[in-house]
């Protein structure tokens, strides 16, 4: 058996091994990856590029896919050939797959790669685009390696230092997919310093005599790590221990890209004009390799960009510029290596071309304010390792040497310029040395597989347990103004471990849903397993873990339960919930759909004083037995709420959800009367709006669906209607994707005949005609887990209609907005329309004056609000057009500056794109 290790990088992969039975002195050997690099051509190359490229139809030659292992790839290419293809079509290309496993604003496990391809592309999740690499490199072993396959060898992949445990879970979960079942996780700077004392195992007590605070930086592809290390002496020789790891960066090499390939598009175009998907993909590419010429050895003094198009009319199809080694110095070098203090920390940046991607990257680019900010944060832990204390109030620790990783650091200008940067902040110091590689590409593979090597007892092993903290939130007491966490684990937990939290016992619903809202942190706290501490702002939320509990009886019950935790073998988070009355557990997932509601745990709070008072008049109307109660007490339901209550307006959100416990209750109910049925769908609406937001949110909302597909008893009564179709708007973002389409499926046939302002297809639909229109077309506009050719199809229908009766008012404008928006209010942002669709329907609104439509400048800004996202934003011209327009029609300042900026919506404009007022305190994003 070999320990294989693997770097599983944003850019690139590598594949490196090492043989245990040969001890201590076992050598690394790196691991050629054969690949297509032409179509017909195979190669061994050291690096596997992380690119996925999807060929249209028969656009690669039959035959010319083929791989030793006699694999054509099927619908896919992996490696050189998809980059160099990708950099030459449009839209097909998966790159940077790694960076989308870390993003909580899109389903990661849903098929949305190519980001922005469009609708006839076959698309990958970022976990299948893992698996696909993964699974490349498995058979390119096992081609390699007949008679040992990677399946039965010991397998480390490294994930970036900053992956959370959604990430890492995902990796797992892509890892599993290619085959591997035995393998570990390991950090890549950790990584990146094995390699180096593997390289060191003779004289790596001498060669770190003088060290004892390391600072590992490590700027990848998708990513920026930082690492503090301790090196000491002990009475058995040297040791290492991690001190801390940074927070998630989102920010590296392809940033840097796209920065120099928006400097191209600028010198291409001084009208303001911007490069087509294709060029753009073109051009991040020449980007590259124009950074890679600008700031290397013996840099020229000008490097050629060409991108070639076959729909320009510019010089013959290509458009040719150059940028120089002082732009490229001063876009990377100062832009993202700037010369700063140590007392300058992150800033809020303006838009700049490292947020075109896609992917929600810090907005400060500077690696060296991100750096000082780190060594703030762990100050006290880098002094104690220096054996100092801090002398002055944000003073930071000087570490004694830089390990550089990540291909970034291969240009020698930028490493000599973050060594100077950081040395410049200790002037009376001489100058920070580097601890040397021998190949930035390969080391975090070769190191991956000496720790599997270490792990055996034949190395140093780097200790310091977890580098992060764990936290479950916990309902904040009602004479509480602080909100509890509990600790799961502490930093420096070692894997394998488990905490029992036996002591904080709970009550448990069965058959019901629960869910528990987990922090992590990275800051230096000294809490122990089942300390209950404030929840402060540097414990960082990670996606919500929920699930449905059942007991073996399969019986709604009551059960003690206690929290157990453990770090596993592979590196990743379990948490149980354990009966402490019967040998049951039930493990807790976390939810990675990808929402752009918050995932912070609402605080339940106690009832009003006369809550049981409301809660016993809604049982007057809707309970099992009739009371002598006569229609106006029907009707006026509401007001007598709040009469109990105080103004509908005034009732938070623990109020509306214990409310709607007790309507749907009587739900069977409703059908007494219509004015039953008309005020159960006006308040069940209004108690679960916006449907998502509370804890448990998502599974009272599908309860709630139960009541669908019976539709409206009283269906002549129209009011009935409008209010079955506002309770479903109301409470639309708690709807999964089946359940929308589902109510979609319903709404499409009959909203095709009546919003068209053409005459109506013939004939008659069957079964009961629904009524109120305006309300059906709001519904299905705030159904955001609509596929974009849906919702393309409606709003082409609302544009017609609008444009029939462009003074009418009515819900069109609003459709359209809330169907275009730019930032989906709770969906993924994968499924918005694209943007010549978006574009159509903005021109429409500023062609009929925004000032003459009602809705219609919240919805221009909608439709044309800034995201940051290339493939999302509109074109700038008509941006500026729409900010100009909302300024002439005396729209909300808010409105045009996210149009001109990005920027969060504030609390109304939430309300407003709803279409509906929020529960006090309740906030969306």
């Amino acid at each position: 058996m070999r320990i294989v290790g693997i770097d599983l990088g944003t850019t690139h992969c590598a594949v490196a091994s090492v043989d245990p039975s040969r001890g201590a002195g076992a050598p690394v050997e790196d691991f050629a990856l054969p690949q297509l690099v032409r179509q017909g051509e195979v190669a061994p190359r050291a690096l596997l590029p992380s690119t996925v490229y999807v060929p249209a139809g028969h656009e690669l030659a039959e035959g010319s896919l083929t791989l030793p292992w006699g694999d054509d790839g099927g619908p896919w290419v992996v490696g050189e050939l998809a980059r160099w293809q990708g950099a030459r079509v449009p839209g097909r290309l998966v790159a940077s797959a790694k960076s989308w496993l870390c993003h909580p604003g899109v389903d990661r496990s849903a098929p949305i790669l190519p980001w922005g391809a469009p609708a006839d592309v076959q698309k990958l999740s970022p976990v299948d685009a893992s698996a696909l690499l993964l699974t490349h490199m498995a058979r390119a072993w096992d081609y390699a390696h007949p008679d040992a396959p990677l399946s039965k060898q010991e397998v480390v992949i490294t994930v970036p230092a900053s992956f959370d445990e959604a990430a890492r879970a995902l990796t797992v979960s892509a890892a599993r997919k290619a085959g591997l079942e035995k393998f570990t996780l390991l950090e890549e700077p950790q990584a990146a310093f094995y390699d180096y004392t593997a390289r060191h195992r003779a004289d790596l007590e001498q060669t770190l005599s003088n060290v004892r605070l390391v600072l590992v930086v490590d700027v990848g592809g998708g990513t920026t790590d930082f690492t503090l290390v301790h090196a000491g002496l002990s009475p058995e020789g040297p040791m290492l221990r991690r001190l801390a790891v940074g927070d998630h960066l989102m920010l590296g090499g392809d940033n840097m890209d796209a920065a120099l390939a928006r400097r191209v598009e600028e010198k291409l175009f001084t009208d303001g004009r911007r490069l087509s998907a294709t060029q753009w993909t073109q051009a991040i590419q020449a980007a590259r390799t124009a950074k890679e010429a600008l700031l290397g050895l013996a840099p020229p003094e000008k490097h050629g960009v060409s991108l070639v198009s076959g729909g320009s009319k510019l010089l013959g199809g290509t458009l040719s510029t150059e940028l120089t080694r002082d732009e490229a110095q001063a876009l990377v070098l100062d832009g993202f290596f700037p010369l700063t203090t140590p007392a300058d920390r992150p800033r809020r940046a303006a838009r700049m071309a490292l947020q075109e991607l896609g992917l929600p990257y810090v907005q400060d680019a500077a690696v060296t304010r991100h750096m000082a900010a780190f060594l703030a944060q762990h100050a006290a832990a880098g002094f104690a390792a220096l054996g100092e204390t801090a002398p002055a109030e944000g003073a930071l620790p000087r570490p004694d040497a830089i390990l550089l990783n990540g291909g970034v650091f291969n240009s020698p200008q930028i490493s000599e310029r973050l060594v100077e940067a950081l040395s410049a902040w200790w002037p009376n110091a001489p100058r920070i040395p580097l601890l040397r590689h021998e190949s930035l590409e390969l080391a975090v593979a070769r190191g991956a597989a000496y720790y599997g090597l270490v792990r055996r007892g034949h190395g140093l092993r780097i200790g310091g347990g977890a580098a992060r903290a764990y936290y479950v939130g916990l309902q904040r007491a009602a004479d509480s103004a602080e909100q509890p966490a509990l600790c799961l684990i502490p930093r420096g937990f070692e894997e394998g471990q488990k905490v029992d939290l036996g002591e904080r016992p709970f009550s448990l619903t069965l058959g019901r849903p629960v869910q528990f809202q987990l922090y992590s942190t990275t800051s230096d706290r000294i809490d122990k397993p089942g300390d209950l501490v404030p929840l402060a702002e540097d414990l960082k939320p990670l996606p919500p873990i929920h699930t449905l509990l059942k007991g073996a009886s399969n019986k709604v019950a009551e059960v003690p339960v206690h929290l157990q935790a453990a770090l596993t073998e592979i590196g990743t988070l379990e948490l149980y919930c354990v009966s402490n009355v019967a040998d049951e557990r039930w493990r807790l997932e976390f939810e990675l759909r990808g929402t752009g509601g918050s995932h912070e745990l609402t605080v339940t709070e106690s009832m009003p004083a006369r809550f049981v008072e409301a809660k016993d008049n809604i049982e007057r109307v809707y309970g099992n037995k009739p009371l002598p109660i006569g229609p106006k007490d029907v009707k006026q339901l509401g007001r007598t709420l709040e009469k109990a209550l105080g103004s509908r307006e005034t009732w938070r959100v623990p109020v509306l959800r214990e409310m709607w416990s007790t309507l749907f209750a009587g739900a069977s109910k409703r059908r007494r009367s219509e004015d039953h049925e008309r005020v159960f769908y006006s308040l069940t609406g209004f108690s679960l709006r916006p449907g998502f937001g509370y804890p448990l949110d998502g599974w009272r909302a599908e309860q709630t669906f139960g009541l669908f597909d019976a539709l409206v008893q009283h269906h002549t009564d129209k009011a009935v209607w409008t209010e079955f179709w506002v309770m479903w708007r109301r409470i639309a973002g708690g709807l999964d994707e089946a359940r929308q389409q589902k109510l979609y499926a319903y709404l499409q046939p009959h909203l095709a005949r009546k919003v068209p302002p053409d005459a109506p297809p013939p004939g008659k639909l069957k079964g009961i005609q629904p009524e109120g229109l305006e309300e059906m077309v709001r519904t299905a506009a705030s159904l955001e887990h609509l596929q974009p050719g849906d919702k393309a199809e409606l709003g082409r229908w609302i544009a017609a209609r609008l444009k029939a009766e462009a003074k009418s008012g009515g819900p069109w404008a609003w459709s359209l907005g809330r169907l275009g928006a730019r930032v989906p209010l709770y969906g993924s942002s994968h499924k918005v329309v694209d943007v010549d669709t978006a574009e159509a329907w903005l021109t429409l609104l500023l062609e009929l004056d925004l000032r003459k439509i009602d809705g219609a400048s919240f919805a221009a800004a909608q439709l044309a609000r800034l995201t940051g996202d290339r493939t999302r934003d509109l074109d700038p011209d008509l941006r500026e057009r729409t900010a100009q327009a909302l300024l002439a029609a005396k729209a909300s300042e808010t409105w045009v500056r996210m149009v001109r900026e990005v920027v969060a919506l504030e609390a109304a404009d939430e309300a407003r794109a709803l279409g509906d007022t929020l529960p006090a305190g309740l906030r969306l994003s």
